[in-house]
């Protein structure tokens, strides 16, 4: 069964979870749309439905800042108040308020 509404928004902020790392919700596909490999790379125990909403964070952890594709199973909402200090955060979105980062460019 295909779900048809999004859980997340576009500019929130989201932790993963099961690994150390949270970011910010840049786009969303309904449902999976990554390659093949990308998905098979995943162990089966844990791999995810496809037909379930896929989110494109600007993500974080302790290390390092990168672009991470999540299943909507695998993501909560991250209320702890703290900014996400991803480097491309500024050429998309406003400056932190209130949880979330206001979009500033228009997207498709």
């Amino acid at each position: 069964m295909l779900k048809s509404r999004a859980k997340y928004s576009l500019g929130q902020v989201v932790r993963h979870r099961k690994h150390p790392f949270r970011g910010v919700v840049f786009d969303v596909d309904p449902k999976f749309n990554n390659t093949e490999e990308w998905y098979e790379a995943i162990p089966e125990e844990s791999r995810p439905s496809r037909n379930q909403p896929f989110y494109h964070l600007l993500a974080e952890n302790d290390q390092s800042y990168y672009v991470a594709y999540v299943s909507e199973q695998n993501l909560v909402a991250d209320y702890s108040g703290q900014p996400v200090d991803h480097p491309d955060l500024p050429e998309l979105f406003g400056p932190f308020e209130d949880g979330f980062y206001p979009l500033q460019v228009q997207l498709n």
